[in-house]
């Protein structure tokens, strides 16, 4: 199909070209740390010829995580350099479909590898909490097959609405170009806002609990090693556990915050707003993953392992 240019098109400006290396560092991180997460699973994978349910979801999340990088960097660089090209029906459709399925996937993955945690670690003495430990491994494929189910009709009911919304509202010029200028938001895009909260919505409601249930069990449980005078406690192991759950749980309320944040600029039109919490939602799949990195002993030890630099290690370390 032919594409009418335009001079918007043509005329790049600084701010578009300083938005799009820093989008590439940041995305491109990101898919570098996923990867190696991905890489070094699969190895394990092949060796042992069996995956535990902590590898199966990392497995998953790391996998989300980088396609999910990989397709708004590619929506970034169509948006800034080839918009004419990136309102071509359904170029947007499909771009926009994708990246709801992999940012709802990679939210669900997150929630159901918080939630493992909080089944695995966690010690409660009720009947339900008990069956479910013991029947942690076998709830794992369940949870990772419903959110891969779930996110899959996120990413096709994203896509009927918008294509639904944009061929009622938008005006096309130079055979079948969508005009930018010309989109509004109204009735039709609601749904797509609608859903895309509630699924956010109820993954944070998951791993704000998880996390809550596990800050209570391991104070309970400092709590009963000190009243008993055991001489084998070991603060800081307990210190590290909690900072790495409100680590964790920070990390989520901030990625969720932006996420709605997201949502209500999208309908005010507001660019430079949306731009600024787009740049904290790429920083977190990296981020994260690097945190998930050095709370696996194997993977730390890999990642440790391919820096060459030694006083990189002890930053890492120190850091993280």
């Amino acid at each position: 199909m032919e594409v009418c240019h335009s001079p918007e098109q043509s005329n790049v400006t600084s701010y578009g070209a300083t938005t799009v290396v820093v989008v590439t560092l940041e995305t491109f991180a990101g898919m570098w740390i996923n990867a190696f997460i991905v890489s070094v699973i699969c190895m394990a994978w092949v060796k042992r010829k069996i995956l535990n349910s902590n590898e199966k979801i990392l497995l998953f999340l790391g996998s989300s995580r980088f396609w999910f990088l990989c397709i708004s960097w590619v929506y970034s660089i169509f948006l800034i350099f080839y918009p004419n090209h990136l309102y071509v029906h359904p170029i947007f459709q499909l771009l926009d479909s994708a990246q709801s399925f992999f940012k709802c996937s990679n939210l669900w993955f997150s929630a159901s590898l918080c939630v493992f945690y909080c089944i695995k670690i966690a010690n409660f003495r009720n009947s339900f909490f008990i069956y479910l430990k013991v029947k942690i491994d076998r709830i794992v494929p369940c949870l990772l097959l419903g959110s891969v189910l779930f996110s899959l009709v996120m990413g096709i009911t994203v896509y009927n609405i918008m294509d639904k919304a944009l061929s009622q509202n938008l005006n096309f010029t130079c055979q079948g170009r969508i005009s930018k200028a010309s989109i509004r938001i109204d009735q039709h895009f609601l749904p797509h806002y609608f859903i895309i909260g509630f699924g956010y919505a109820t993954a944070f409601t998951a791993v704000i609990l998880s996390a809550l249930l596990l800050l209570f069990s391991l104070w309970r449980h400092k709590r009963n090693m000190q009243t008993n005078s055991m001489k084998d406690l070991s603060m800081d192991a307990h210190i590290k556990a909690m900072k790495s759950i409100l680590s964790f749980f920070i990390m989520y309320s901030i990625n969720f915050i932006c996420l709605i944040l997201t949502l209500i600029y999208s309908m005010k039109n507001e660019s430079d707003a949306i731009f600024l919490t787009y740049l904290i939602q790429y920083t977190f799949p990296g981020l994260h993953s690097l945190v998930l990195i050095f709370s696996n002993p194997r993977l730390e030890k890999r990642l440790l392992g391919i820096l060459p630099c030694g006083k990189c290690k002890v930053f890492l370390k120190r850091e993280l």
